[in-house]
């Protein structure tokens, strides 16, 4: 196996010699094998342990026995311990969840902290056959299909060629210890339930279950990329970027018979799971949205806007004493009392200083709300403003109103100037305020 390990790392993984490599080792037998494995080879490596504490004594042992390994095979070793259960309780989460999200937060941090290039993971093919029939199980795009990935950002996972049985051969060859974890025979786990009793009833039907695997894998992950390319090519024509969202072509994507599909390719990643609402969006009225955790999908005129979730409340306001010469928070205003008039814009405005009155407040709109727009005849009402300059729902939430202290509206940031405080003849202080992209 050793050979076969290492001319896999040769062909497919050569960028792992010239790393400082950081291995995620439980303890079990397929993290113990490719420690040794990559040492007997003469890799740089270094072991990383979390210590769950889920199996009481064992968890402790387990941590022991990987310190006692680093101390033998000369490698330096990092641990930690984690209160899994309240971690999953406080973030409603499952055990496997939590631990995963535990241990690849810290797994980031050494990274950074100890100048580490790459985690190893030792994921194996048994392993990959398991996690293709899970996602089978439960509904799976092609991606899910395609197993485990064997290089996903820094996290590599070298043993996926290698089966179980190679993994146990290696360990009675060279005389290997390493821990048993009895959770792995319990079925009260959706995995180890296709592992005991799945996976058997399979390879009684198919004796060469995991080549057929390997190969039809192999088939999936070609075709997928060529997948993959057509659609983001698609997507593409589809979508542009503009103002911190992503614009989708409702007509365009009309166009296409299975607009299903690459409406899924667009937006996969943001967490949606609500796809027939998402469809609908496209005849539905502007204004309409569908929201992840993460993200907003909202309909708007001829295009879908796609943002993330981070839009400040509607109800935020932010006070300016007077005297204050710049703030950032929001965003980014100055404001200096002038002798010299100049021609408002969008980013510039010049007040009558008498007329304001502090402390002076940076807020969202809100219902009711009118003002004098300079060089309109009368009032009108911010929703019928925001209406008639045929702002998107994310330029209307992003658009911040400069006030007064009585709440009167100043200046809609960035559009337009309430006539009742531009400068007169008659005006002493001029305050200019100027907005800073």
């Amino acid at each position: 196996m050793l050979e076969k390990f290492k001319n896999h790392i040769e062909q497919k993984l050569p960028f792992l010699k010239e790393g400082n490599l950081l291995i995620a080792i439980s303890g079990g037998i397929d993290s113990v094998v490719l420690t040794h494995l990559l040492h007997q080879l003469n890799y740089s490596i270094a072991l990383a342990h979390c210590n769950f504490k889920l199996r009481f004594e064992d968890s402790d042992k387990d941590e022991v026995f990987v310190k006692r390994l680093a101390e033998k095979l000369k490698v330096k070793c990092f641990t930690t311990s984690f209160s899994t259960q309240d971690y999953a309780n406080n973030n409603n989460l499952s055990i496997q969840m939590a631990a995963r999200e535990l241990r690849y937060n810290w797994f980031n941090e050494l990274l950074k902290q100890e100048n580490y290039q790459y985690v190893l993971t030792a994921h194996q093919l048994n392993d990959n056959v398991e996690t293709v029939l899970i996602n089978l199980t439960r509904g799976a795009n092609i991606q899910g299909l395609t197993g485990i990935p064997e290089i996903n950002g820094n996290i590599i996972r070298p043993l996926l060629p290698f089966s179980r049985n190679e993994i146990q051969q290696f360990t009675i060859d060279n005389q290997i210890s390493w821990r048993e974890d009895e959770s792995n025979q319990s079925t009260k786990y959706f995995r180890n339930k296709i592992r005991h009793k799945v996976i058997p009833v399979l390879q009684e039907l198919n004796a060469n279950l995991l080549h057929t695997f390997q190969e039809h894998l192999g088939y999936l992950k070609e075709e997928k990329e060529v997948l993959e390319k057509h659609l983001n090519e698609v997507k593409n024509d589809l979508c542009f970027e503009e103002e911190n969202q992503l614009k989708i072509d409702i007509k365009k994507l009309k166009k296409y018979k299975n607009f299903k599909v690459y409406l899924y390719h667009i937006l996969k990643g943001c967490g949606f799971s609500e796809w027939a609402n998402i469809a609908d969006l496209l005849d539905a009225q502007a204004g309409k949205y569908v929201a992840s955790k993460t993200h907003r999908l909202i309909k708007d005129r001829g295009f879908l806007l796609l943002t993330k979730n981070d839009i400040l409340l509607l109800d935020s306001v932010y006070e300016i004493p007077l005297k204050t010469s710049v703030i950032s928070k929001p965003i980014s205003l100055q404001f200096q009392e002038v002798n010299q008039l100049e021609k408002n814009t969008s980013s510039k405005v010049f007040l009558d200083k008498s007329k304001l009155q502090y402390p002076l407040r940076l807020r969202k709109r809100k219902d009711g709300d009118v003002f004098y727009p300079f060089g309109m005849k009368g009032k009108k009402k911010i929703s019928k403003f925001f209406k008639d300059e045929k702002m998107s729902l994310i330029e209307k939430e992003n658009t911040w109103l400069l006030c007064n202290a009585n709440d009167d509206i100043i200046w809609v940031v960035g559009k337009r100037l309430n006539s009742e405080f531009v400068v007169k003849q008659t005006t002493d202080k001029i305050l200019k305020v100027t907005l800073n992209y």
